[in-house]
């Protein structure tokens, strides 16, 4: 971490710089690393075009679909509803994998496999339902155990510490009204999402012909205007274009941007729990291993290092295995 330590208040990477003292505020790097890096991206994948919006004709009735494709995707959207709350309770995953993988599950049943890829509704309503449950899926494990399941998650983190919230277990006994509050108002979302899009399909639809010259720098200056907003602190504004081209720099290097901001979330207070554990044992780190709960988390942390390894190993040699088995069968 930047800034001072929270155990012994020491300063740690602060280079002599007064503003580093106290460390990278929380929203500012949330939005360098997801706003200002997707403005860059943009920028950089239109930078050849001229800027000039082709006209659209757009013509929505109602949703956008019939009662009777409606009604024969109920059972797609259940399925995928499951599979987003069941990637989505596993912390760090969130719904980006478990859409693919709601994708994947609808391509394997349906009788045209053919036509996804191709805008079919099978593949759209499996990937947004997952999408949509993951983001349920992952408050479980933020609000039981302050681990965020996702990014989404974790710019809820960010926003409950802002407020001086600590999410864990103690948080249904001493601020059981704001958990309910929390539940009612996914409940309620559900219906309001759903209103939203049939009185603003068409309107949004719209926001796409605005020219990326215009709709860019204006992005851009809320962004700064809400970073110097949050300390009235220039430094805050060169924080979030540092940390946007950090996250350019991820899009660009394939690195997801997910992990960072749990890490980077998480990491105090990580560090806080780890150090005050070394205190109770009086320096000794193996009470982490003897004590049955750290030990079982430790355990299957490993667990979950190694099987991704050795996923990602296993990947890696399809390619040699079917160039070897080409070989083979053309001698």
């Amino acid at each position: 971490t930047v800034g001072i330590a929270p155990v012994d208040a020491t300063t740690r990477f602060t280079f002599d710089q007064v503003e580093l003292n106290a460390g990278f505020s929380i929203l500012t790097v949330l939005v360098g690393m997801f706003a200002v890096a997707e403005i860059i991206k943009v920028a950089e994948t239109s930078r050849n075009a001229d800027g000039a919006a082709a006209p659209m004709i757009v013509k929505i009735k109602g949703f956008g679909f019939s009662m009777p494709e409606f009604l024969g995707q109920i059972p797609n959207a259940i399925r995928s509803a499951l599979i987003g709350i069941g990637i989505g309770i596993l912390p760090g995953i969130g719904a980006g994998t478990s859409n693919i993988i709601a994708y994947i599950a609808a391509k394997k049943r349906s009788k045209t496999p053919e036509q996804f890829g191709k805008g079919t509704i099978e593949g759209v309503v499996a990937s947004e339902t997952a999408n949509n449950a993951g983001i349920g899926g992952a408050m479980i494990p933020l609000l039981t155990l302050g681990i965020p399941g996702d990014a989404v998650t974790a710019i809820m983190l960010g926003g409950l510490m802002i407020h001086g919230i600590q999410p864990g277990p103690m948080l249904f006994i001493t601020q059981a009204p704001l958990v309910y509050t929390i539940f009612a108002a996914l409940i309620v979302s559900a219906f309001l999402m759903l209103l939203l899009e049939f009185w603003g399909l068409r309107i949004f639809i719209r926001l796409l012909a605005i020219p990326k010259h215009i709709l860019l720098p204006v992005i851009l200056v809320l962004c700064a205007v809400g970073a110097f907003g949050l300390a009235s602190r220039v430094f805050d504004i060169w924080t979030i274009l540092a940390f946007g081209v950090l996250g350019f720099a991820f899009v660009k290097a394939g690195i997801p941007t997910a992990p960072f901001i749990i890490g980077f979330i998480l990491g105090p207070m990580a560090e806080t729990s780890f150090r005050r554990g070394l205190q109770l044992s009086r320096g000794d780190y193996t009470g982490f291993l003897t004590n049955p709960i750290s030990g079982t988390f430790l355990a299957l942390a490993a667990v979950s290092i190694a099987w991704q390894a050795y996923s990602e190993y296993r990947l890696s040699q399809r390619p040699a295995r079917a160039s070897l088995l080409k070989l083979g069968g053309e001698e």
